[in-house]
């Protein structure tokens, strides 16, 4: 399996439960990794992989939408997107709250999940 990998794209997303993080949307850091077809390599052809522009603009489209109180709902929820309608076999994620509290730089969450046999 080939991958691709999307490295620390800023999404603006309202996530959170503390009435700060409800008022307004918040920038959040997303790497994403995910299997695409290896008859990509192989044929050299757009139409047998997953385009990572097409991922990207579905992500900010989406998060900019929903509200989510959890990181983890937020990537459970762009590991649907990715498993289901993009069509990737397996999928990793990494989401990171920027300065979200006083002497951290980031907090966040992974996640790992593939489709089922």
């Amino acid at each position: 399996m080939d991958f691709i990998f999307i490295d620390d794209m800023r999404v603006e997303a309202h996530v959170g439960i503390f009435p700060r993080e409800r008022a307004t949307a918040q920038t959040l850091e997303i790497s994403l990794t995910f299997g695409v077809p290896d008859a990509a390599a192989a044929n050299d052809d757009i139409s047998d992989t997953i385009r990572y522009d097409e991922v990207i603009e579905r992500i900010r489209a989406e998060l900019g939408q929903r509200h989510f109180n959890l990181l983890e709902t937020l990537g459970e929820y762009v590991i649907s997107l990715m498993l289901d309608v993009f069509g990737a076999p397996w999928v990793k994620i990494s989401i990171a709250k920027l300065g979200i509290m006083k002497g951290v730089r980031r907090v966040g969450v992974q996640i790992e999940r593939s489709k089922s046999p």
